[in-house]
C-alpha cells in the first residue's frame, strides 16, 4: 500500500471519530440547555401553567393537580349533572356567580368553557380546607336536595357540582375557577387564560 493511500485511510477515519466525538459532545451540551429553559419547581409553584390530560377522563371522575401549591380539580360531568345545576338556583348564595369567583368566559350557569368538563381550586373558601368529592352519594348530615358537589367536613360547607356555595353555610362564595383553556380536546392549561402569554 502507497503513502498516499494510507493517509486517505488515515484522514477518513480521524474525520469519522471527530464527527462522533462532536456529536456526543453537542448531544451533552444541548440535554441542560434545554432543561435550563424548562420551568423549575419553584416556577412551578410561583405560578407556572400545568397541562393536564383529559384524554382518559372518565364520566364522574375527578383528577387533582397541583398549580401555585394548591390543589385544581378537574372532573367530567354527566348530562344529568348539567341539567340539574339550574334546579339548585334557589338553594345557592350566589347562583349567578355574581361575585368574580371565576374568569369572564366561566361567568355562565355551568361555570366553565365546556359544560362537561369543570376546574376548580379544592380549596373552601371559609377557612381554606379541601372540601371532599360527592359526585352521586349524599355527604351524612345534608337535608337539602343534593344532586352531587362538595361537602367541606371542617365546618360544614357544601357546595354544588359547579362549586357554587349553598345558602346557610359558613363559607361566603362560591369555589374559585383558576384561569385555563383548552390546547386541544385532550389538554387543559391550568394557570393561563386562552391567547396569554
Amino acid at each position: 500500500m502507497n503513502q498516499d493511500g494510507a493517509d486517505k485511510s488515515r484522514r477518513r477515519f480521524l474525520t469519522a471519530a471527530t464527527t462522533v466525538v462532536g456529536g456526543v459532545g453537542a448531544a451533552f451540551l444541548a440535554v441542560p440547555f434545554l432543561a435550563y429553559w424548562r420551568p423549575s419547581a419553584k416556577a412551578q409553584a410561583a405560578g407556572a401553567p400545568v397541562e393536564v390530560d383529559i384524554s382518559q377522563l372518565e364520566v364522574g371522575q375527578l383528577i387533582n393537580v397541583k398549580w401555585r401549591g394548591s390543589p385544581v380539580w378537574v372532573f367530567k360531568r354527566t348530562e344529568q349533572n348539567i341539567d340539574d345545576l339550574p334546579r339548585l338556583d334557589n338553594l345557592l348564595r350566589d347562583p349567578d356567580s355574581a361575585i368574580d369567583q371565576q374568569p369572564e368566559y366561566a361567568r355562565n350557569k355551568h361555570r366553565s368553557i365546556r359544560p362537561e368538563i369543570m376546574v376548580l381550586i379544592g380549596i373552601c373558601t371559609h377557612l381554606g380546607c379541601s372540601p371532599l368529592f360527592h359526585p352521586d352519594s349524599r355527604p351524612q348530615g345534608m337535608a337539602r336536595d343534593w344532586h352531587g358537589g362538595f361537602f367541606c367536613p371542617c365546618h360544614g360547607s357544601y357546595f354544588d357540582l359547579a362549586g357554587r356555595v349553598y345558602t346557610g353555610v359558613p363559607a361566603p362564595t362560591n369555589l374559585v375557577v383558576p384561569p385555563y383553556h383548552f390546547i386541544d380536546d385532550d389538554t387543559v392549561l391550568i394557570g393561563e387564560d386562552e391567547g396569554a402569554a
